[in-house]
């Protein structure tokens, strides 16, 4: 009777320590690194300001295109995360008609908070704050030469994982980036171009 009482406490007490176990793997929490990948849509407010004195009207197009972050968990709850992704070309109607595109590649710094990191949870939503840089390149224009300046600009974002498994989730998050930009045309100040996009991603998880 010893004996099989005792076998019943080892085996409960195996099988309790192997669920601890499995739920400390499982969840979310410090010490985790993590990358997301996936399609994102860069979609630029509707009023893109003007340029050369009202002359013209701009209107940044959406972008879709391939991205990715990195990030990291010093905390159950705060982490950050890097957004970065291949430059995105968007072309730019000025009255309506497509004159003029653009390269842009949009970095962006976020502290994170996890309401349920450090739990089992399947699932871990998310919001951020932080800052962006854009970068332009390889500006075109039809009827002259056109620079857009650098842009530096704040950053909020929402987010969400559902847990597949103990590194695997899918991913969805949405960022408000603060991205307006000086223009010169044919050497001349021509304006701002306020872009002030909502960046839209859906993807894969994977934490290391």
């Amino acid at each position: 009777m010893r004996h099989k009482t005792l076998s019943t406490l080892l085996i409960t007490g195996l099988a309790a320590t192997t669920m601890l176990a499995s739920s400390q793997a499982f969840a979310y929490g410090a010490g985790d690194f993590f990358t997301r990948v996936g399609v994102a849509k860069v979609e630029p407010k509707s009023d893109n300001g003007s340029l050369a004195g009202g002359a013209f009207a701009v209107d940044v197009q959406d972008k879709t295109d391939f991205a990715f972050t990195l990030g990291y968990r010093f905390h159950d709850k705060v982490g950050i995360e890097l957004l970065a992704a291949l430059p995105f070309e968007h072309d730019i109607a000025l009255n309506g008609d497509n004159l003029a595109s653009t390269k842009h590649l949009p970095p962006t710094l976020t502290l994170q908070y996890y309401p349920l990191g450090g739990t089992e949870a399947r699932v871990q939503p998310y919001v951020g704050a932080g800052i962006n840089y854009t970068f332009f390149s390889d500006e075109e224009l039809a009827i002259g030469e056109l620079e857009l300046d650098d842009s530096w600009g704040a950053a909020a974002q929402v987010g969400i994982d559902l847990l597949i498994d103990e590194n695997w989730a899918l991913n969805a998050a949405a960022w408000y980036i603060d991205i307006d930009t000086d223009a010169t045309v044919n050497g001349a100040a021509a304006g701002t171009v306020e872009i002030d996009p909502v960046v839209v991603m859906a993807g894969l998880s994977y934490r290391f």
